[in-house]
């Protein structure tokens, strides 16, 4: 028995002035594709321990993730699913795990057109696919996928579970043991990405519904809130359902319904952002007599949903207002990085920080903010992380250096990073549980590790490439009338 596994994992903020060239994905291929995944929290991991545990022979063409960002490069998607179509002849059972809200220079529907190529070179051969929550879900995809399981946590920390649910589904068919189908229903709904936390609210609820359906007898159920900064004909929300062959009516009257009860409540996936002073406003009254710091996520620019990780109007905004004991971290600023490990630490310096990456598809173009201060430490900027998400794996944000203003310590890196871990600070010497505040540009990953250390979270929205302001974004290839961006 043969089964191809494979990676191919991309989140693409269409606005986003970030590329993703084939080295963003630090791609892994044959065995060494096995080994970056096996024993890891990825849902390729768990598809790995599937197939061995039937002793099957495996083929492992590639394991490819890129942080979000820009259309992927038109010859780094071509190589990456070169790899995976070709391996496919001769397989008996093909378990991808893929993001879901991939588009390339040369492909918008990144999964689907994938899917398509899989499913001609493979004809007949059971396949299955692990997604993403904010997997953007189309008819492509749909109807080149027998198994379709998507993640039900957002901050995630199920991924190596659904692969699970996912392959265990395809080894039923491989097996002879079941037939099934994937079913679905679209919805007009470009949803926030800070309502579709599963934590709370509406998207908590339709994510038990979709688990009750699955205690009920459906094999898997997801609801997909999508990626709506993709600017491609339906960045929206979807419920999946994958059901044996002869329970596909059934199943799909259970789809609809669920979808008719995310609609019913469309409003609640929408994120209405405050100003950005009265956030600030709000973080200093939390502050006030706290023995531990307040958090202040700049979901402006996160670089997990393809962020430039170098904006600083949250930072600017709270020197402005006289906020004091500040941990600031990471800013991705290379030249800065190179400025500060020259002069040397302890060395005082003037620079010129951030901003420097133009947002020119939103029409902005700011300048750097002048700073002075002191160079606290400075690192390879390498560290382990200990939280839930990507437990055990060593992360890299390039050489760091911790800069000392007074009022604020900042974390400037080569590379943009998502602070999943306190090794972010850590690793240059930084203790964040001593400040006041920490601002984070993270929209969720990082809760699971710094709210517990936390007196309270604020949000704050800046003028980035992943703002909840949907104004600022020029969509033109979005099906219309769609909501929010329309009245429904």
């Amino acid at each position: 028995m043969k089964i191809l596994i494979a990676r191919l994992n991309h989140e693409t903020n269409t606005f986003s002035p970030v590329p993703t060239p084939i080295a963003a994905f630090s791609p892994a291929y044959g065995e060494e594709a096995y080994h970056a995944n096996k024993g890891m929290r990825t849902a390729m991991a768990a598809f790995i321990d599937l197939a061995e545990g039937l002793g099957a022979t495996l083929v492992t063409p590639v394991s490819a993730m890129a942080n979000p960002s820009g259309p992927v490069h038109a010859a780094a998607y071509d190589e990456l699913t070169r790899r995976i179509v070709e391996a496919a002849p001769g397989c008996d059972a093909i378990l991808l795990d893929l993001h879901g809200a991939m588009v390339a220079e040369n492909s918008a529907d990144g999964e689907g057109d994938l899917l398509a190529r899989v499913r001609a070179a493979a004809p007949g051969v059971p396949l299955g696919v692990a997604l993403d929550l904010h997997g953007n879900i189309t008819e492509q995809m749909v109807q080149n996928a027998d198994v379709m399981v998507g993640f039900k946590t957002y901050p995630h920390i199920d991924m190596y579970e659904t692969g699970e649910h996912a392959g265990r589904l395809l080894l039923q068919m491989l097996r002879g043991e079941a037939s099934y189908r994937v079913c679905w229903h679209p919805l007009p709904l470009m949803s926030h990405t800070l309502r579709s936390t599963t934590l709370e609210g509406a998207m908590r609820d339709a994510v038990d519904a979709a688990r009750q359906l699955e205690h009920g007898g459906l094999p898997a159920v997801t609801v997909f809130a999508g990626f709506s900064l993709a600017d491609i004909e339906a960045p929206c929300m979807s419920v999946v359902a994958t059901c044996r062959e002869e329970d596909l009516d059934a199943t799909q009257a259970a789809v609809d319904d669920l979808a008719q009860q995310i609609w019913q409540r469309r409003a609640d996936y929408v994120y209405r952002s405050e100003a950005l002073a009265d956030s600030l406003r709000r973080a200093a009254n939390l502050a006030q007599g706290a023995t531990r710091p307040v958090l202040l996520l700049d979901h402006g620019d996160n670089c997990m949903s393809g962020g430039t990780c170098d904006t600083m109007d949250v930072l600017q905004a709270a020197l402005a207002q006289g906020l004091t004991g500040i941990a600031v971290g990471p800013i991705c600023d290379p030249e800065t990085v190179a400025t500060l490990i020259k002069a040397g630490v302890g060395a005082e310096v003037e620079v010129a920080l951030g901003n420097k990456v133009p947002l020119a598809q939103l029409g902005l173009h700011k300048e750097p903010l002048q700073l002075r201060g002191r160079v606290h430490a400075a690192s390879d900027g390498g560290y382990t992380v200990t939280g839930p998400i990507y437990t055990g794996q060593r992360c890299h944000m390039g050489r760091s250096v911790c800069l000392d203003i007074g009022s604020a310590q900042i974390v400037v890196t080569e590379q943009p990073h998502e602070p999943w871990d306190l090794g972010v600070f850590h690793c240059v010497g930084v203790d964040p549980t001593r400040f006041r505040y920490l601002l984070l540009k993270s929209r969720m990953y990082c809760r699971p590790v710094f709210v517990p250390l936390s007196a309270g979270l604020v949000e704050c929205d800046s003028p980035g490439v992943t703002t909840s302001d949907y104004a600022r974004f020029p969509f033109t290839h979005v099906h219309r009338p769609v909501y929010p961006l329309d009245s429904l």
